[in-house]
């Protein structure tokens, strides 16, 4: 069974760019690392051979930092099956007032909302492999 690809943006400079790419290794690395895998969303850009083989056709979760969808959109464009597409700043409402860091450094705060982002992708990643069962 094919691992699915959880591919966050690339956000650099920015703080919720951060908390995408830290939740999606939270998921790769540590919770899921038997069930999901992740791609450098540059590779799938500018159009990798292997990256772009890895993922087309194949059932993808994209985690972005902003409302530009630039993960989502390149996994499409690239032939990935974006089945879950998720945006950081939709899950921030319980969080207001928190400081998560900058775009190179999360405070506690940060890392405590990226382990929840991690969560939210974590189920999404073993839900999705019950379903290919």
């Amino acid at each position: 069974m094919s691992k699915i690809k959880v591919i966050p943006c690339s956000g650099i400079g920015k703080v919720l760019g951060l908390l995408a790419r830290e939740s999606v290794l939270m998921v790769t690395q540590e919770k899921c690392p038997n069930e999901s895998e992740t791609l450098c969303l540059a590779h799938v850009v500018t159009g990798d051979d292997e990256v772009v083989a890895k993922i087309k056709g194949q059932p993808c979760i994209t985690m972005d930092g902003c409302p530009k969808y630039c993960a989502k959109k390149s996994v499409e464009a690239a032939g990935g099956e974006v089945d879950h597409s998720y945006k950081v700043p939709d899950f921030m409402k319980p969080h207001r007032g928190e400081e998560h860091g900058t775009g190179t450094y999360l405070t506690a705060d940060g890392w405590k909302f990226a382990e929840e982002l991690s969560d939210i992708l974590a189920k999404t990643v073993i839900e999705m492999q019950e379903e290919v069962r």
